[in-house]
């Protein structure tokens, strides 16, 4: 087990703790965790990459742990309305959809490499900062007045188009 892999497994830890302190509408802890969260996967990275500590496991529990934190966050503001229910459904449903065509291909014989692409990384980065604004905002009583809806709307735009992308690339791969 090696150092990157242990912060991983925390920051997995740490999904269940976040959305407690959502559901108790207890925004301060559940920002700063948020934070941590975030912090820890720029330093896992890092020493993996740096340090030569990388992993089999590593590479396959890291974006788990990813997936779990924000799709878990966004299922969570929704739950409570510190955002749209229907920024949710897209969130998980892209999530969803990437990890059932992954699970089809491999039931069919024919794995697809599973590697993020630029847009994928652009949606990642604005979920994230959405949600860390939509923590921050009930936390410290943020109001961008009127920005927040169009960074909405441009992280759903993201999460389509990241969607499109990938369903693409499987497709074309699974016809090949």
């Amino acid at each position: 087990m090696t150092i990157p892999n242990l912060i991983t497994i925390a920051r997995l830890i740490m999904v269940p703790i976040v959305i407690v302190m959502i559901m108790q509408h207890r925004w301060g802890a559940a920002f700063v965790l948020f934070v941590v969260a975030g912090v820890s996967d720029a330093v896992d990275g890092f020493i993996a990459r740096h340090f030569d500590m990388k992993s089999e496991f590593g590479a396959y529990i890291d974006p788990i742990a990813d997936k779990a934190l924000l799709v878990s966050i966004y299922v969570a503001l929704a739950v409570v309305g510190a955002i749209p229910s229907w920024l949710a459904i897209v969130v998980v449903s892209r999530d969803a959809m990437i990890v059932s065509a992954v699970l089809l291909s491999w039931v069919m014989s024919r794995p697809v490499e599973i590697k993020p692409i630029m847009l994928s990384k652009l949606n990642t980065a604005a979920q994230i900062g959405f949600a860390a604004f939509a923590l921050a905002a009930n936390a410290y009583g943020l109001n961008l007045g009127g920005f927040d809806d169009l960074v909405m709307f441009a992280v759903a735009t993201l999460t389509v188009a990241s969607a499109g992308a990938y369903l693409g690339g499987w497709l074309r791969h699974m016809a090949a």
